[in-house]
């Protein structure tokens, strides 16, 4: 299986689905975020589902389940550090959409062996507004992007890749408790959630090997696998849901993560 994955991920940039959770497993996942969305409403919202795996034990336990880490083993190695998350929700019919780009473009982490990891919390299709993939295109440097700052587009700057042939675009349909792994420097994005269903993704942004290191700004990393780490600064894991201690660790860092994704940015947006 994990030649199967290097060897797909080599060629296309991603992989994808892959079976991690149970419909059991990810049933209760969804009912925790559920649960603390409505117990903590507002501390979940915008720029609050960013690191929030360092104020939830739910998402913390994903993005350090062996089963993720064996998956992500076979693309970066045995030397694996938990870097940030994002909570990717998308209400019913709503505008809200992802322009296409490359992670790498604004990370400032080198070299390129890290990946992105995006599961599945409920099913997602081209209805709802899965990802979608230009398959190929982590072979090629990183593209100059346009800072649109469009209203509905996600992204921190609107950062979008002009001119893209989306007839070769490939859909990452999964079902819930699936896992999508993707290069730092292909292209994706995703479009509005048109149908009436949630549409509720939870990505480790990123997993960094061993031997990444970041080249401007300061970021903080738990160590998953291995003891080699590229990133000093050590990260706490949560052992109880949303401590004081833990929300402003977890503001800190996305203070820190926000003057990385604007360097060089005329203006901010929306964080």
């Amino acid at each position: 299986m994990n030649d199967n994955l290097a060897s797909q991920y080599a060629r296309d940039g991603f992989v994808a689905p892959i079976d991690i959770f149970s419909p059991d497993e990810i049933a209760r996942i969804l009912g925790e975020i559920e649960e603390a969305e409505t117990k903590w409403g507002d501390a979940l919202q915008g720029g609050g589902r960013n690191n929030a795996h360092y104020v939830l034990p739910v998402l913390d336990r994903i993005a350090h389940d062996p089963r993720m880490l064996d998956a992500v083993e076979a693309l970066i190695g045995s030397d694996i550090l938990v870097g940030g998350t994002t909570l990717f929700i998308k209400e019913p019919e709503t505008e809200g959409f992802i322009s296409w780009h490359q992670d790498a473009r604004y990370m400032g982490l080198e070299p390129h062996n890290w990946v992105t990891a995006w599961l599945a919390v409920n099913d997602v299709d081209e209805e709802n507004g899965c990802m979608r993939m230009m398959p190929g295109t982590h072979k090629s440097p990183l593209v100059e992007h346009v800072d649109t700052f469009g209203e509905d587009n996600m992204l921190t700057r609107g950062q979008t890749v002009p001119d893209i042939d989306e007839s070769k675009a490939v859909p990452v349909i999964m079902k819930a408790g699936q896992l999508s792994l993707h290069h730092p420097r292909i292209v994706h994005g995703s479009g509005p959630n048109l149908s009436n269903r949630r549409r509720i993704g939870f990505a480790v942004q990123s997993y960094l090997g061993g031997d990444v290191e970041q080249q401007f700004g300061k970021i903080w990393a738990q160590q998953a696998r291995g003891t080699k780490r590229g990133i000093a600064p050590v990260a706490p894991r949560p052992t109880e849901a949303m401590r004081a201690e833990d929300i402003a660790f977890r503001d800190l860092t996305n203070d820190e993560l926000s003057k990385i994704f604007y360097k060089d940015a005329k203006k901010t947006g929306n964080w």
